[in-house]
């Protein structure tokens, strides 16, 4: 765990845009039962935590990306933090939208892209990976040299991690779900014992095992 996965980890637990409930597990709209319910939208209304965040993903992209020419944010999480950091990195920015528009030019990239152009996308959070590379692969398409993503939170789950492996996309997150597990049982947000249950739901969300522990 270093500095700033910890202080992003504090951050997002202060405003429960992270929120742990091993006791009374959220259900997923696929109807998974979830010890974690996590909503990065809400560090937009926390200035503190807001500087941090995009202060953390401007250093990320300098020392990960140098090379990068433009930022693109996912629609629509990541479009606010895409446009805060690249103002403080005074870099250009557009976003991808999840389909093109029906009408006008029907863009589904918006913002001015060159072919070739080196691009970060930034992302607030990353699960399965799925929608992370659908944009990445927009992107792809559409001529750019897509040097990886940026995000605020990753769970780290397996699947995730393979799907990125296998599209050949390169993430750093800020902070992930084991960091912010230690974090939330040293600041007594859960109990100790439940770090071990934490785990044991993102190794598997599938087996709902965890719950009896």
């Amino acid at each position: 765990m270093n500095k700033l996965e910890k202080l992003i980890a504090k951050d997002l637990l202060s405003i429960k845009a992270v929120f742990f409930r091993p006791e009374e597990p959220f259900t997923w709209a696929s109807g998974i039962k979830s010890p974690v319910y996590c909503d990065n939208r809400l560090t937009l209304t926390s200035v503190k935590v807001r500087n941090d965040v995009e202060n953390g993903l401007a250093t990320l992209i300098k020392e990960n990306y140098p090379d990068a020419e433009v930022l693109m944010g996912t629609s629509t999480a990541g479009i606010a933090h895409a446009a805060i950091t690249a103002h403080l990195l005074d870099m250009p920015m557009g976003y991808v939208r999840s389909g093109a528009k029906d009408h006008g030019r029907q863009n589904q990239i918006e913002g001015k892209l060159e072919k070739g152009q080196k691009v970060v996308v930034v992302e607030d959070l990353i699960s399965t990976g799925g929608s992370v590379i659908e944009v990445v692969n927009v992107l792809r398409d559409a001529g750019a040299e897509v040097l990886g993503v940026v995000s605020i939170f990753t769970y780290g789950m397996k699947k995730g991690l393979d799907r990125l492996n296998d599209a050949n996309v390169k993430n750093i997150s800020l902070t992930n779900f084991d960091v912010i597990a230690e974090v939330a049982a040293e600041e007594n947000y859960v109990k100790p014992s439940d770090v071990e249950r934490l785990i044991a739901f993102r190794n598997n969300p599938s087996d709902e095992s965890w719950i009896k522990d």
